[in-house]
């Protein structure tokens, strides 16, 4: 069973930075891509980025510019480093894993608040 552990959340003042981490266990097939994803308070749970096996990524249209998404394979981690966060970016952020022949796993999500 893929196991999620997410860290790095907490409260920052705007303009600031934080980076999450997301460490994947249990995986027996290949990952094919690793993602973050976040939610706020009455809204949808929308793409912050995503990476594939191969270093392809995509990032919302909201973050593009600030936030930087990576993954070290050899420890089925994935990496989120924010800058220049802005009260909007306030929400649970959540770890998504695309696995081979398994499907999509979500991490217990982190909470990153940002004052202005």
């Amino acid at each position: 069973q893929v196991q999620l552990v997410e860290s790095g959340g907490g409260l920052v003042q705007a303009g600031g930075s934080l980076r999450l981490s997301c460490a994947a266990s249990g995986i027996i097939f290949r990952i094919n891509a690793m993602g973050w994803y976040r939610q706020a308070p009455g809204k949808q749970r929308e793409l912050v980025a995503i990476v594939t096996n191969g270093g392809s990524t995509n990032y919302g249209d909201s973050v593009k510019g600030r936030f930087t998404i990576s993954r070290d394979n050899a420890k089925n981690t994935v990496y989120l480093q924010m800058n220049s966060l802005k009260p909007e970016d306030t929400a649970v952020y959540y770890c998504n894993v695309q696995v081979l022949f398994t499907g999509s796993a979500w991490g217990q999500g982190t909470q990153v608040t940002v004052s202005s």
